[in-house]
């Protein structure tokens, strides 16, 4: 059973003082803080375990392979993938997302030989032609907005966005609307870093499949929110990044459904992605390990591997309850103050509080509470598009997750409460 003051202790970060406050930590939707745990596997491997992978000839090597390629299958069991292939590394969800995009400019048919896959030249044309259509939301983090601008420009498509209603839920009348039959990719977030909303993705992705369309999903926020079954939810490509899920910075994973692993051209090229090279030509190496060129993050795998083992302990739904109490705890608090307003009021949504004061910058509101201990994040948080729609140019961003308590509540209401009698 999920018990919060338990998780706490788990997390040495909390046990500090800022500007002679104990912290309290509500920054989770930028990165999750580290259980010692985590640290602990990681500080395991460069003390004891730091050597390179796949064509060593000694122990530590054999070793470090093994716990590799065991967190590819940890990571494979998470997300309900049917086999280790359809798992690349990443540096983290942005790179997915650019992995993709670039894999779009031109699906490939490759040829099968005994050392992996030719690099040779092929007669399939990318899939976009001029005219074609990729449909996003008025949800989505820059990260995934900015490859497929750049793609669309390239290949001369067009992009066209799922709308949001006020309350920050998708318009579902707008699904069928902007997927048409000239749709060929559909990419959105299946929860909002702003707005916490928790997208329609079966709905999303069904109408996407009615037209024969690829689906990609942002799943940086969602992982910690909900259980995820890439088969289940019938999707093409999802993405996370391991520090958002109490994981190591600097890595990532691709899910790609494996129909279609042998069509993407490389995105990378180097060590560790080749079969064989000569002076003519080069073989490249088979999925998921022609898509990870140079020296990989073993201590990121590893690490990640650690997290979800961690995170795993408890069922997903205690988890949510717990953070949406103490949500629902500090908006029924917020609400009081004059002049704030919340965006974001989608009934079903993450644990994500963005708001503003009236006559007040939020950068000014994020420092005052900085002075009292609380840490959260202020700006556009990569979604401007989104935030020009409701005629903002910024919010104060609180986010909670496992480690939180209704002490952090009671600190954020408090610190809020001064910043407007110092501002106003």
């Amino acid at each position: 059973m999920f018990n919060a003051a338990q998780v706490r202790s788990d997390f040495k970060a909390l046990q500090q003082l800022v500007n002679g406050k104990p912290l309290t930590y509500l920054d989770s939707a930028a990165t999750t803080l580290k259980p010692m745990v985590v640290v602990d596997r990681i500080s395991k491997f460069y003390n004891l375990e730091a050597a390179n992978v796949h064509r060593g000839a000694h122990y530590l090597s054999d070793k470090a392979t093994v716990e590799f390629e065991n967190a590819r299958s940890t990571i494979q069991k998470f997300l309900g993938a049917s086999s280790v292939e359809e798992i690349i590394f990443t540096r983290g969800t942005t790179e997915s997302v650019n992995l993709v995009a670039q894999a779009f400019v031109g699906f490939k048919e490759v040829h099968s030989t005994k050392e992996g896959l030719s690099s040779g030249p092929s007669s399939f044309s990318s899939i976009l032609k001029e005219g074609d259509e990729i449909v996003l939301t008025e949800l989505e983090h820059h990260s995934n907005i900015v490859p497929w601008q750049v793609l669309a420009e390239r290949k001369k498509c067009r992009i066209k966005y799922i709308s949001v209603l006020d309350s920050g839920e998708v318009d579902l009348t707008s699904i069928d609307k902007a997927i048409t039959g000239r749709t060929k990719i559909v990419a959105f977030s299946a929860c909002s870093n702003i707005l916490g909303t928790l997208t329609p993705i079966k709905e999303i992705v069904a109408a996407a499949k009615k037209v024969d369309a690829y689906t990609f999903v942002d799943g940086a926020q969602y992982i910690s929110q909900k259980n995820v079954d890439v088969q289940s939810l019938d999707v093409d490509f999802l993405a996370f990044s391991a520090h958002k899920l109490f994981g190591p910075f600097g890595f990532g994973v691709l899910y790609v459904n494996k129909k279609h692993l042998d069509k993407m051209p490389c995105y990378q090229f180097g060590g560790s992605m080749i079969s064989s090279v000569d002076f003519e030509t080069s073989t490249f190496n088979v999925s998921p390990f022609r898509f990870e060129a140079g020296t990989p993050h073993v201590e990121g795998a590893i690490g990640t591997a650690t997290a979800i083992d961690y995170f795993s302990q408890w069922p997903r739904s205690e988890i949510f309850n717990h953070e949406k109490n103490l949500y629902d705890s500090a908006l029924e608090e917020l609400i009081k103050i004059e002049g704030l307003k919340v965006f974001g009021t989608a009934a079903d949504k993450a644990a994500i509080l963005s708001f503003t004061l009236k006559g007040t910058h939020h950068s000014d509101i994020g420092q005052i509470l900085d002075k009292m201990g609380v840490a959260v994040r202020v700006g556009h948080h990569c979604t401007q598009p989104l935030l020009k729609k409701f005629g903002l140019t910024g919010t104060v961003r609180a986010s909670f997750s496992i480690y939180n308590n209704f002490d952090d509540v009671k600190n954020l209401v408090e610190a809020v409460q001064k910043a407007k009698r110092m501002l106003t």
